[in-house]
């Protein structure tokens, strides 16, 4: 039993894809080279600083604690202080500040006060000439 082939009878079909598996084996290999080479590339450099002569900044030993309380009184430094006597005793607390320098005062301001009240607070320091506020708050979970 003979059988006979034409020519182009085992030829297999064309494919007219494209085989992904060669790129996808590139790109795995250029991901482990990049993965291997990125820590390297992030190696510190061992630099000698030099020293300054000039002093160090003067801290304040004590800083400016100003206290609003929940009916709209006020405390400096753990003084009660009087609404119109505030600026007078803002500035003699704060003392003479260096040159170019604008005092920095802490506002412990109680929960129970209004919005209206802490801003008007705000509003008065900075007309007393303290620009520099920062609302000092309790960690959470400190009563």
């Amino acid at each position: 039993m003979a059988i006979r082939l034409q020519p182009g009878d085992g030829d297999l079909p064309e494919q007219h894809e494209i085989n992904v598996t060669p790129f996808i084996d590139v790109m795995l290999v250029l991901l482990i080279v990049f993965m291997v080479a990125a820590p390297l590339a992030t190696v510190s450099v061992a630099v000698d600083l030099p020293t300054s002569r000039a002093a160090p900044a003067a801290q304040p030993e004590q800083p400016l604690v100003v206290v609003l309380q929940a009916d709209g009184g006020w405390q400096v430094q753990g003084e009660a202080v009087a609404a119109d006597a505030l600026r007078g005793a803002l500035l003699q607390a704060a003392g003479t500040p260096a040159a170019g320098e604008a005092p920095r005062l802490f506002l412990q301001a109680d929960k129970r006060t209004d919005y209206a009240t802490l801003v008007a607070a705000m509003d008065t320091l900075r007309e007393a000439g303290f620009s520099k506020v920062a609302l000092v708050a309790a960690e959470q979970g400190t009563p």
